[in-house]
């Protein structure tokens, strides 16, 4: 089928269909390990099979741009810092050293975006807010300085104080993106354990995609919605 996932391989579609089935009937994700025992193909199969499948299920470009209330906040994925040398845990302007930054911004209600930056700076950041946003909307962060510039491209801005023990004020808050991160990092470490920088965005892909169907569809329609992404690949 060209164009599609299943271009080029000789793996059957009915172990196809049986894999995108696995994968988008669990809450969390499934391991290419688990693949390899469910299907019985060989590792690299499964392997190749898990990234195909979830190649489809990037969003970053696909419907309109976020709007209304939405938060927008940055995260690190890697090694925890405490298991590394004192010299090497943290650099003055990037974050942790050796962890893969990421960002997102998520719709009160609606969507989530969650995209791998090289740094977590506001010339890196912003035209990603820009590109994503809609302008006139309210944008919730926390006090980073990257975002002080908000209200001079068109958004209304405000701040929630973490650093003063400050997570909710009024409607101020950024417990929706944050729940995401959590979500997103637990799965990460109770099914796959450890996630390369290179393949990151894949993963994230994946949970935003489970994210933003979160309340409109069941097991049965989770696995319509993964099917349907090998018609848009066509």
């Amino acid at each position: 089928m060209r164009g599609t996932i299943f271009q080029d391989s000789a793996t059957s579609l009915k172990l196809w269909f049986y894999a995108i089935y696995l994968m988008s009937s669990t809450r969390c994700g499934i391991s290419a390990k688990q693949l390899e025992r469910e299907l019985g193909v060989t590792y690299k199969c499964a392997w190749r099979m898990f990234k195909q499948i979830r190649s489809m299920l990037d969003e970053g470009g696909d419907g309109p741009r976020l709007s209304g209330r939405v938060e927008v906040d940055e995260s690190y994925y890697g090694g925890k810092e405490t298991n590394k040398h004192r010299q090497t845990r943290r650099s003055s302007n990037r974050g942790p050293v050796g962890k893969t930054a990421v960002w997102g911004a998520v719709e009160r209600g609606g969507r989530v975006l969650a995209r791998v930056m090289p740094d977590i700076q506001g010339h890196t950041i912003l035209p990603h807010v820009r590109a994503r946003i809609m302008p006139s909307s309210t944008i919730f962060t926390d006090e980073a300085r990257i975002y002080r510039n908000l209200p001079r491209l068109g958004y209304r801005h405000e701040r929630v104080y973490h650093s003063a023990d400050i997570y909710v004020d009024g409607d101020a808050h950024t417990n929706t993106i944050e729940g995401f991160w959590s979500l997103t990092k637990n799965g990460i470490r109770g099914v796959y354990h450890n996630v390369s920088a290179k393949y990151l965005q894949h993963y994230l892909d994946e949970y935003a995609f489970r994210f933003n169907r979160r309340k409109s569809l069941g097991r049965r329609n989770m696995f319509d919605a993964f099917v349907q992404r090998i018609r848009k690949t066509a």
